[in-house]
C-alpha cells in the first residue's frame, strides 16, 4: 500500500487517447450539424417569394429535386433528434446517518481486537494502521460487529441492509416528495452480501413497488459500483421515457469480518465502515429545474484482463480457512494503472481546447521525436470546481492530489468524509458530494467530478454539472458535525 501511485502521462497508450477524441469528435459532428441546418434555414426564409423563385429558375431544380431535397432535410433533423441523447438528471440523493450506538472510537476497536484474538502482532499492525488511515472516532460499525466475538449471521446481515438501506430510501423520498410506485427502475449495488431474495426484492418488498419495476441487483463489483449503478441507470433511462431511476449503493459489513492474522485481510477490518446512499435519477423534462445536477460524462474501465489487477483485491480463504478479503501490495500501482486509462480517456470530453492540444503535441512528441521530453500534465482544476475521490483510504487521497495537481481544498471533501464515516465503499462519493453542500460550496454551473475504484480492477468516473445554487442543506449525515470541519489530521508517521 505504500507504493507511489505513477505518473499516468509517463507511460500513456495513444489507444485510450484514440478513444477519448472519438467521444469528442462524435460530439463535435453533432454540435456542428444543428448550426449549420439552422443557418441555412435563417438564409431562406430571409428572402422573398420572388428572389426564392428567381433561385430556384437559377439552380434549374424542378419539383421533383425540390421534394427531394426538403425530405432529405426533414430526414436528417428527424434522425439527428430521434437520436439525440435524453438529458440525464439527478433529482435528489440521501446519506444513510449511523446512529450514535454504533460509534467505534480507536479505544473500542482495539479493546475488542484484543478480545477477539491472542495475536498480539496482528494487534498492533492493526493500530498503526488505524493511525494512518485518516480515519476519526466517531466511525460507525453494525451492532453485530460490537459483540465479542462478533457475529456474521445471516440475520444480523439482514438487519443491517434493513437499516442502512431503508433509512437512505425513506429520506429521499420525503426530500422528492414521490411515492414508491413512482418509480420504474430499481438498481441495487452490494459488493459482498448478496443474499436471496436480493437486496432489490426486499427493496421492492418493503416500499411495495409496482410488479413491473425494472429491478437489477449488482454484486461483487467492488467499491466503484456506485458509479457503475448510475452508468447503467443512464443507458437505461436513454431507452426508456419519462421514468426515475433509483440507485441504491451500500456495502453490508456483517458478514465480512475477518477473525485471522493475515496482515492483507486485516487492512478491511481496520478501513470499512457503515454506510448507504439512495440516488434519483430521471429523464422527466418537468423535473430539470428542481434537480440538482444534470449528468454530463461517465466514463468505465476495467483492467481485468490483466492477472495481477484481477488478484489485487481478492476474496480467499487464509491458510487456517477463515475468509477475508486480501488486498495486494501491487494495489497502488494498478489503481494508478486504471487511473491513467479512464482520465485519458475523459480529458478530452472536459478539458478546455488548450490543454488538450498541449497534452496531444506532448504526447505525440514524446511517442515520436524525443521519449525524454518531460511529460505534459492537464490540469483538470480548468475542468472542475469539485472532485470526489473515493475515500478508500488516505494513501488513495494523497497519491491522487499529488498526480493529478490538486489543492488541499480539491481534496477536502475525501479527506473529511474518511475522517467522519471511514471507507463506506460504494456510497462514499456521496457523503462527499454532501460535503461540499453542506459547506455551501455548491454553486450553479459548477461541475463535479466523481472518481472510483474498484475490485476487478475497475476506475470509474462520473461528470456532473449543478443545476442550481444549492442551499445549505437543513437535513443530512453532516447536519450535526459540518461545522467542526475541517479538521487537521495529522502527518504520518513512518513504520
Amino acid at each position: 500500500m505504500a507504493q507511489i501511485l505513477p505518473d499516468y502521462s509517463n507511460s500513456v497508450k495513444l489507444k485510450y487517447v484514440k478513444l477519448g477524441y472519438q467521444y469528442l469528435v462524435n460530439h463535435i459532428l453533432t454540435f456542428l450539424l444543428v448550426p449549420i441546418i439552422l443557418t441555412i434555414l435563417i438564409q431562406v426564409l430571409s428572402l422573398r417569394l420572388d428572389e426564392i423563385i428567381k433561385l430556384l429558375t437559377a439552380l434549374k431544380l424542378d419539383l421533383v429535386q425540390i421534394l427531394c431535397s426538403s425530405f432529405l432535410v426533414l430526414f436528417t433533423l428527424t434522425l439527428y433528434f430521434m437520436s439525440k441523447p435524453r438529458s440525464i438528471y439527478l433529482l435528489d440523493y440521501a446519506c444513510f446517518k449511523p446512529p450514535v450506538t454504533c460509534r467505534v472510537p480507536f479505544s473500542t476497536f482495539m479493546e475488542h481486537s484484543k478480545l477477539n484474538t491472542s495475536d498480539s502482532k496482528s494487534v498492533n499492525f492493526q493500530m498503526r494502521i488505524l493511525e494512518r488511515s485518516g480515519l476519526g472516532e466517531e466511525t460507525a460499525l453494525p451492532p453485530a460487529n460490537h459483540y465479542i466475538p462478533p457475529r456474521p449471521t445471516m440475520e444480523d446481515a439482514r438487519a443491517e441492509a434493513e437499516q442502512v438501506i431503508f433509512s437512505a430510501v425513506d429520506s429521499l423520498l420525503g426530500k422528492t416528495n414521490l411515492k414508491a410506485k413512482d418509480i420504474d427502475i430499481l438498481i441495487v449495488n452490494c459488493s459482498l452480501f448478496s443474499p436471496t431474495p436480493s437486496l432489490s426484492a426486499m427493496v421492492i418488498n418493503k416500499y411495495k413497488m409496482r410488479s413491473n419495476i425494472k429491478s437489477f441487483n449488482l454484486s461483487g463489483m467492488g467499491c466503484s459500483a456506485g458509479l457503475i449503478s448510475v452508468d447503467l441507470a443512464k443507458h437505461l433511462l436513454q431507452v426508456h421515457a419519462n421514468s426515475y431511476a433509483l440507485v441504491i449503493s451500500t456495502e453490508i459489513i456483517t458478514p465480512n469480518y475477518y477473525s485471522g492474522t493475515q496482515r492483507s485481510m486485516l487492512l478491511p477490518n481496520c478501513l470499512f465502515r457503515m454506510g448507504s446512499a439512495a440516488i434519483l435519477l430521471t429523464n422527466h423534462r418537468r423535473d430539470r429545474t428542481r434537480a440538482k445536477y444534470r449528468l454530463v460524462h461517465s466514463v468505465r474501465t476495467h483492467m481485468g484482463a490483466d492477472d495481477r489487477a484481477y488478484r489485487c483485491v481478492y476474496e480467499e480463504e487464509d491458510p487456517e480457512g477463515k475468509i477475508g478479503i486480501s488486498l495486494s501490495k501491487d494495489l497502488m500501482v494498478i489503481a494508478g494503472e486504471a487511473l491513467k486509462s479512464n482520465i485519458t480517456t475523459i480529458g478530452p470530453l472536459v478539458l478546455p481546447t488548450s490543454e488538450q492540444l498541449l497534452f496531444l503535441l506532448t504526447l505525440i512528441g514524446r511517442k515520436i521525436i524525443n521519449p525524454k521530453w518531460k511529460p505534459y500534465i492537464p490540469d483538470f482544476k480548468q475542468a472542475f470546481e469539485h472532485f470526489c475521490i473515493h475515500a478508500g483510504g488516505r494513501a488513495v487521497i494523497d497519491k491522487l492530489q499529488k498526480n493529478l495537481q490538486l489543492s488541499v481544498e480539491h481534496v477536502e471533501a475525501s479527506r473529511m468524509a474518511l475522517h467522519r464515516f471511514g471507507n463506506t465503499s460504494s456510497s462514499s462519493l456521496w457523503y462527499e458530494l454532501s460535503y461540499i453542500e453542506a459547506k455551501g460550496k455548491m454553486k450553479k454551473g459548477d461541475k463535479v467530478w466523481q472518481i472510483g475504484f474498484g475490485s476487478g480492477f475497475k476506475c470509474n468516473s462520473a461528470v456532473w454539472i449543478c443545476n442550481r445554487t444549492i442551499k445549505t442543506p437543513t437535513d443530512g449525515p453532516w447536519l450535526e458535525c459540518v461545522h467542526r470541519y475541517p479538521v487537521h489530521i495529522p502527518e504520518i508517521v513512518k513504520l
